[in-house]
């Protein structure tokens, strides 16, 4: 600021001196003299004297350019003050790319290039939709000078909450007497179905495939004395756990059967945990008493170290005796009229008025219907043209109908009911609530899904992080290994590093693939599926062959399914489910291989097999011969001494094209083949039980020593079969 002053300064006063100095040449020079001589000091002293403060205009103008100038270059010198002090800030995230990290730092893509350039970071394969882990992003800020802010991951706008819930507890003095709802449970082949098939009169049993319930049924039996008991017949089969527990959780009281020639077994265990964790009343069925052998006090017994104490032993469980296979089925009576007495003593009530609620029991796919579900009803009147949500799909019920398969009109609490209008399968166990309208139904399957997918997206985040966390490791192990050896050197070994990770060869491929099981589960209802998944789950054999579930779905197997087999090289198991003719030969034609079950432990057995086929043969040894070492001798060939045994025959024969082994003291010292085997000085190739010979291996570096053994074997490829125990 200063110049710029003094350069105005000099050039006004340039200006005033030349102007004095014209005026003054005008001037005679007599009158030059006499003022020259008498006003010196005054001209001097005019020349002296600044212009600007003679002049008030001048003065005036000054003075304002001094405060302008003042002005901007304190303003400037803020400014840049300011810039040196605070950087700007950059918000940035965990998994961010390139393309993102550029557009927040408001630069060019090749920016971020150069900031990571000399860096461990492979360049050449760093694109804009590359995610860069949190030491990069801090690098590239770094070298851009910028300031660093961590961000969550950018938070949707709160959704208001939309789903569907239970309506308050009503009135107790407005309910009104139900039937109860009973489930039968016990262990596979106790005769659940049979004693069902008795209150019925029915033969559902008898088609059964393999004999044994393999999904929840669900009856309304109408006794003599006019009562009405809702009965849910449950899978004894160690896979349907899901399902039983699932019954126990929408009834009012448990009827165990216990075989009496058979007594407590794993899956009565597992019923009486079920009913326990329900809060749900015992009631005995001790079925089979006809049978020889049958005892039904050593099952009272039996019962005791589960904490079912029968009435006979001081308990508060009713124990009946029956035999559902008899002609008119002995005691059967007694059984339903237990089980009426015990729902009188429980009061069953429910509200037979408002918006229905309940539960899906079973879930299918019906050809000619679409999705099907079998619900219990727990409270309201259900009706044609009602909306009901459950889980994440939601029905304008269609079409009702009883286990019979007649049409009914309206379903009231404790009522098994077939309901048809789903827009997607329900999944069993979920819970029915009748909503307003389509639209009402529609915002809570989509709440149910937002919540669903903000769910997945946490877990995602964690394991995001996790891997992260992981590679940064991972990272810093790598830069430390690197750290103190001279670049060219750093060089090679991430160069022979790479040459490592070269892709596998199509045989190669074949051979980690053969490793691998991919498989497509298809069944007739959702409880079928879930109870295959279940087992799924148990196995822990991946070391040997991954088990790895593509797909699995209610229906038959479709041509999607085809096409997934064939992409993924896996194979189709179907339970209860048909494939069409036109499905078949597309697979045929693709490879891919169908396997139909109708017995849920022969899928499984099948697919142990399938396991197992993709093992490597393991490798056994089958003893041949056996030879004892009398005496140790060497003999000369060439220039070299070959060590030669002098054994006998003590079991089976010596094959010189067979293996051999050398055992001393129990413990295998040397495997091989034989360079020579001699009966007397006679080469021969196989030396039978009784005979001497000498023999020398192809090793010639092991001695013998008199009471070793010669062990003649051969190797024989025997197949592998899974480790893997579903557990029944």
């Amino acid at each position: 600021m200063n110049q710029k002053i003094l350069k105005l300064e000099n050039l006004l006063r340039f200006h005033t001196v030349f102007r004095q100095l014209h005026s003054l040449g005008q001037r005679r020079l007599a009158q030059w003299n006499h003022v020259f001589s008498s006003a010196y000091p005054v001209w001097t002293a005019q020349l002296c004297i600044r212009p600007w403060q003679t002049d008030p205009l001048i003065g005036a103008a000054l003075s304002q350019y001094r405060l302008l100038v003042t002005k901007k270059e304190e303003r400037s010198r803020k400014s840049q003050l300011f810039s040196t002090k605070s950087k700007k800030e950059v918000e940035v995230w965990i998994g961010m790319t390139v393309e993102e990290l550029a557009r927040v730092m408001e630069k060019d893509i090749d920016c971020i290039y150069e900031a990571l350039m000399n860096t461990a970071i492979d360049l050449d394969s760093l694109e804009a939709h590359s995610r860069l882990d949190e030491v990069w992003i801090k690098e590239v800020i770094k070298k851009a000078g910028m300031k660093l802010k961590w961000s969550k991951l950018k938070q949707d706008k709160v959704r208001e909450n939309k789903d569907a819930v239970r309506r308050p507890q009503a009135d107790p003095a407005l309910l009104t007497p139900r039937s109860p709802v009973v489930t039968i449970m016990g262990h596979v082949d106790h005769g659940k179905t049979t004693l069902l098939d008795k209150l019925r009169k029915t033969q559902v049993a008898a088609m059964e495939a393999g004999g044994i319930t393999q999904h929840i049924g669900a009856f309304l039996v109408s006794l003599p004395s006019g009562e009405k008991i809702t009965f849910l017949d449950t899978p004894g089969h160690a896979a349907f756990s899901a399902m039983r527990a699932r019954g126990a959780q929408v009834t009012d009281i448990v009827i165990l059967v216990v075989a009496a020639d058979d007594g407590v077994m794993k899956q009565t265990v597992e019923s009486i945990q079920h009913a326990k964790d329900a809060q749900v009343p015992l009631v005995l069925a001790i079925n089979k008493c006809d049978k020889a052998g049958a005892d039904p006090e050593k099952v009272k017994k039996e019962l005791l170290a589960y904490d079912v104490v029968c009435e006979d032993y001081g308990g508060d469980v009713q124990a009946v005796h029956i035999s559902a296979l008899t002609v008119n089925g002995d005691n059967l009576m007694a059984l339903a009229e237990a089980t009426v007495a015990l729902a009188e003593m429980l009061e069953l009530k429910a509200d037979f008025t408002g918006p229905v609620e309940g539960t899906v029991i079973e879930s299918f796919t019906d050809k000619g219907r679409g999705p099907v579900t079998t619900a219990i009803i727990q409270r309201g009147t259900l009706r044609k043209g009602s909306i009901l949500v459950a889980g994440k799909s939601w029905a304008k019920v269609r079409l009702m109908f009883d286990e019979n398969g007649k049409t009914i009109h309206e379903a009231c609490p404790s009522m098994p009911v077939g309901i048809v209008g789903w827009r997607d399968l329900p999944s069993a166990g979920d819970e029915i609530l009748e909503v307003e309208s389509e639209p009402r139904a529609r915002a809570v399957v989509d709440w149910r899904k937002y919540e669903l997918e903000q769910e997945k997206n946490k877990e995602d985040l964690k394991i995001i992080e996790e891997k992260r966390k992981e590679h940064q490791e991972a990272h810093q192990k790598a830069r430390e290994k690197y750290g103190n050896i001279h670049w060219k050197e750093r060089s090679f070994l991430k160069y022979q590093e790479r040459k490592e990770l070269k892709p596998l060869k199509a045989k190669e491929k074949e051979e980690r693939d053969s490793h691998i099981l991919p498989i497509i589960i298809k069944g007739d209802v959702d409880g079928s599926v879930e109870a295959i998944v279940n087992i799924m789950d148990t196995y822990d054999a991946s070391h040997e062959c991954e088990l790895e579930l593509v797909h699995f779905g209610v229906g038959d197997v479709s041509e999607n399914d085809v096409n997934l087999a064939e992409t993924f090289r896996g194979v189709i198991y179907g339970f209860n489910v048909n494939v069409g003719n036109v499905i078949q030969k597309s697979a045929a034609k693709k490879g891919v291989k169908i396997k139909l079950h109708k017995i849920i432990y022969h899928l499984i057995e099948d697919l142990q097999e399938e396991l197992s086929s993709r093992l490597p043969c393991t490798v056994e040894e089958h003893p041949i011969g056996e030879a004892s070492i009398l005496a140790t001798f060497s003999v000369t060939e060439g220039k070299k001494k070959v060590p030669v045994a002098g054994c006998r025959v003590q079991k089976g024969q010596l094959e010189k094209q067979k293996k051999f082994k050398l055992i001393r003291n129990g413990d295998v010292i040397w495997k091989g083949s034989l360079s020579s085997l001699k009966h007397h000085k006679d080469d021969v190739s196989i030396i039978k039980t009784g005979m001497d010979c000498g023999l020398s291996l192809s090793e010639e570096k092991i001695e013998f020593k008199v009471g070793d053994e010669i062990i003649c074997y051969e190797e024989k490829q025997v197949p592998a079969k899974t480790s893997w125990d579903p557990g029944f």
